[in-house]
């Protein structure tokens, strides 16, 4: 079984200075994680209003898109097996993550 681990965070930490610093800020907004195939799954609940980045974690080669109704494609984003990204989204738009097995 394939997984992918989403999950959602609103801002950075803040150093002693309050400048920001390259980590995620706990807790999390929100955590999905769902099974992925040769066919395009999407998790099921949009991102929370407040998201503006993910940290997306894969035990498989996937590929991976984001949208409010995201369809994935081997020619996409490729992540590879174990291993973690953190990517930017738009807040309040109703984005989610959508991924497929990939070689």
């Amino acid at each position: 079984m394939s997984v992918l681990y989403v999950t959602e965070y609103a801002s950075q930490g803040l150093d002693s200075r309050n400048s920001p610093m390259v980590i995620a800020l706990e807790p999390t907004l929100a955590e999905q994680i769902f099974t992925i195939s040769g066919s395009s799954t999407a998790v099921t609940n949009p991102f929370q209003s407040g998201t503006t980045y993910v940290r997306i974690h894969t035990d498989t080669i996937c590929s991976i898109a984001f949208g409010t109704a995201p369809v994935a494609t081997t020619s996409m984003k490729r992540m590879a097996a174990n291993t973690t990204e953190y990517f930017a989204v738009p807040p309040n738009k109703g984005y989610k993550v959508a991924a497929i097995t990939n070689t």
